[in-house]
């Protein structure tokens, strides 16, 4: 019998010299599609928004235990470069303004955590007047994170719905229109 992993004498390799399956097709675009969503779900680059004790947590998942960077993220002090906002904490009228004006500024496509109780839909504070009742008032939130203040684990856990969220993406025929 001979060796199955002898190359053939054409200097194919014997095990798939015959076999049609290993032959992959795909188009032109499922490819560009492909690397452009392998690219960006692999560097997310995050922008903080740390408005009360959530924001504690946002920086616990930063540090050595959690380690956001081990999935390619970064944080970015500019939405200009940014790809995603993490909103932590109790959103206040008076700095809705603020975040939205910070949203606008980001490039397409653009990503929202809301993270914790209170900029979910208000919290405990909830009744005050100077409260917004949650961030997806103010713009389209990708992602909600619960809990009072959630742990490490469950932000790092939105970010993974974030990056399958891009992964699923048809980048090219939503930014260009070409049929993918």
């Amino acid at each position: 019998m001979a060796n199955p992993l002898a190359p053939s004498p054409k200097g194919l390799d014997a095990r798939y010299a015959d076999d049609s399956a290993s032959v992959i097709q795909a188009r032109v675009d499922q490819v560009i599609n492909w690397l452009i969503n392998w690219g960006r779900h692999n560097s997310i680059w995050y922008m903080l928004f740390g408005l009360a004790c959530c924001a504690i947590e946002l920086m616990q998942t930063g540090g050595p235990r959690a380690d956001l960077e081990r999935f390619g993220s970064a944080p970015r002090p500019s939405p200009r470069t940014s790809d995603l906002i993490i909103v932590a904490g109790t959103l206040t009228y008076k700095m809705a303004l603020r975040i939205k004006r910070l949203y606008d500024q980001m490039a397409e496509p653009r990503y929202v955590i809301s993270m914790g109780s209170c900029s979910n839909c208000g919290g405990l504070f909830q009744y005050a007047y100077s409260v917004c009742k949650g961030v997806d008032n103010m713009f389209p939130v990708d992602i909600y994170v619960p809990g009072c203040p959630p742990r490490p684990e469950a932000l790092l856990e939105g970010l993974l719905r974030i990056q399958d969220k891009i992964k699923g993406e048809k980048f090219l025929q939503k930014r260009y229109g070409v049929a993918v």
